[in-house]
């Protein structure tokens, strides 16, 4: 308890020097490492810094790029990987009890290094085989090289993230930047580099053993990139992403879906009918928070980082009021997040143990993979606690739904102005 009361106000003293919100703020509380005994003999000479940042994707090429020479900050390389996007999705397993919600407000769904990779002039292969011992052979070959190797695990069997619904697949990029005969060594949001036992790792990655590495660097055009980037985040912003009747879950149009589900009290997509039993309840509001906070995202639906990158870039006026905006949306974003997990005793509980399980995975990882898991078993319980306790009745869940609904329509209202703003400086450098 004092260690988190002494990480509020940490937090909080940086929200008045920087004027950040509290979550993004706490993100960069938590990449301060205080730890600096030496990394471990076997993670690749010149990696010299793992985990930090705010957004992991950014974060993870920002390392990556450090330890071949070339500096970049998280704000540029977010961007350019295309930045802010907006899905919104919902859907129905047969052994699951309720609908599941899912936001993605990064962008989606262009993967994010080969994209960022490509705009910088950086040449990648990427691998995949079913075969175990191919793949081990090609991660033996790219770590003896000298280069460390992105590979996609599966979230779930990592256990350090806790994954509180390992029910759903969760592909997942890490950085493998060493390794000796019984462990492999990863760049994986901690400040530290993260072990784990050769045979777990064979395990996380076992379905397509896809191997990602950097191989070459050539010329780019900084501006050139940036605008790239930037018409690309406004062009799935505002459709077509895929080219079919999906997209209309992309964008501003998945925004407003969203909007429409929280404010419809009658229909069959509306909150009220998907969540409307105390458990779905519970389950959607802390699922809503942590996607506008944690997954998929930086904080504040990854607003205030793409603000950044606009303000960074400056290529002209237009820029700068852009940044603003997506600053202000991304402040809505957060009260939104804010506002789910305050809706019950339960769910502040549950805000209380998200904080302390990020703080212990930033800065302690896998050594903290013990009581992460305790903390994660005890939010997967919650869901049931709440609803076999005293629930909110169906017309307290609908002045939930209706506050949020607000908070979602303002920030989209945000959106759609910063959207026009950027739509119409790409629309002048194209002619």
């Amino acid at each position: 308890m004092t260690r988190q009361k002494s990480l509020k106000a940490l937090v909080r003293s940086r929200m008045t020097h920087t004027g950040e919100i509290y979550t993004t703020a706490r993100r960069h509380v938590l990449a301060q490492r205080t730890d600096l005994s030496p990394f471990p003999s076997a993670v690749l000479p010149g990696y010299r810094t793992t985990g930090g940042g705010t957004h992991p994707p950014s974060t993870l090429l920002r390392n990556l790029l450090a330890h071949r020479g070339v500096q970049f900050s998280e704000a540029m390389l977010a961007g350019l990987g295309g930045g802010i996007g907006f899905l919104y999705a919902v859907f129905e397993y047969k052994d699951f009890p309720y609908p599941t919600m899912t936001v993605v407000a990064q962008h989606h769904p262009e993967p994010f290094l080969p994209a960022a990779l490509s705009r910088l002039g950086f040449t990648t292969s990427v691998t995949t085989t079913s075969s175990a011992k191919v793949a081990a052979g090609r991660l033996a070959e790219t770590l003896a090289g000298g280069a460390p190797a992105v590979c996609t695990l599966d979230r779930a069997r990592l256990p350090w993230h806790g994954v509180v619904d390992p029910v759903f697949g969760d592909p997942h990029d890490v950085a493998v930047i060493g390794a000796d005969d019984d462990t492999v060594y990863l760049d994986d949001g901690c400040v530290r580099p993260n072990p784990l036992p050769r045979q777990d790792f064979e395990a996380a990655w076992a379905r397509k053993h896809r191997l990602l590495t950097i191989t070459g660097a050539g010329e780019f055009d900084l501006p050139t990139a940036i605008r790239d980037a930037v018409a690309t985040t406004v062009g799935h912003l505002t459709g077509p992403v895929l080219g079919h009747a999906y997209d209309a879950n992309f964008g501003l149009s998945g925004m407003a879906k969203l909007v429409d589900a929280l404010g419809d009290r009658k229909g069959r997509k509306g909150w009220s009918t998907l969540f409307g039993r105390p458990d779905g309840f519970f389950w959607a509001l802390r699922r809503l928070h942590d996607c506008l906070e944690l997954e998929y995202t930086a904080p504040g639906a990854t607003r205030p980082l793409y603000a950044d990158f606009l303000a960074e870039a400056a290529l002209d006026g237009s820029y700068s009021e852009a940044a603003a905006l997506f600053r202000a949306s991304g402040e809505h974003w957060s009260a939104l997040a804010a506002q789910a997990l305050a809706s019950a005793p339960e769910l502040a509980r549950y805000d209380d143990l998200s904080e302390r399980k990020l703080a212990l995975m930033v800065t302690e990882g896998a050594r903290a993979s013990d009581e992460i898991q305790a903390i994660s078993a005890e939010m997967a319980s919650l869901p049931a606690a709440y609803a076999q306790g005293a629930p909110l009745s169906p017309s307290e869940q609908d002045a939930v739904f209706d506050a949020l609904h607000e908070r979602a329509a303002a920030a989209l209202t945000v959106e759609r102005e910063a959207v026009a703003v950027l739509a119409r400086r790409s629309a002048n450098s194209l002619s």
